[in-house]
């Protein structure tokens, strides 16, 4: 059964720093992309950044330079350590996967404060 289980959201004030963590199992960690994904409310969910399995990395424009993801292949965990947050940040933040499907994990709350 696979599972993604994120952590490490919640509220900060702006120009402050978290870092999510989003554990997998179930699943040939290594082979796959994994991405962080976040939606506002309102708002249509969006990519902020994804990893390949050789490490090869992409983020939105809204993050370049601030946030960071990295992956543990022997730990099965992918990271987005986001630092400098503004409060346009605030959203569910969710990390997911492509395999014969998408998969999704429940999301993790940040709220940035101004």
């Amino acid at each position: 059964q696979v599972q993604l289980v994120e952590s490490g959201g919640g509220l900060v004030q702006a120009g402050g720093s978290l870092r999510l963590s989003c554990a997998a199992s179930g699943i040939i960690f290594s082979f796959y992309t994994m991405g962080w994904h976040r939606q506002a409310p309102g708002k249509q969910r969006e990519l902020v950044a994804a990893i390949t399995s050789g490490g090869s990395t992409n983020y939105a424009d809204s993050v370049k330079g601030r946030f960071t993801i990295s992956r543990d292949k022997a730990k099965s965990t992918v990271y987005l350590q986001m630092n400098s947050l503004k409060p346009e940040d605030t959203a569910v933040y969710y990390c997911a996967f492509t395999s014969v499907r998408d998969y999704w994990g429940q999301g993790t709350q940040v709220t940035v404060s101004s």
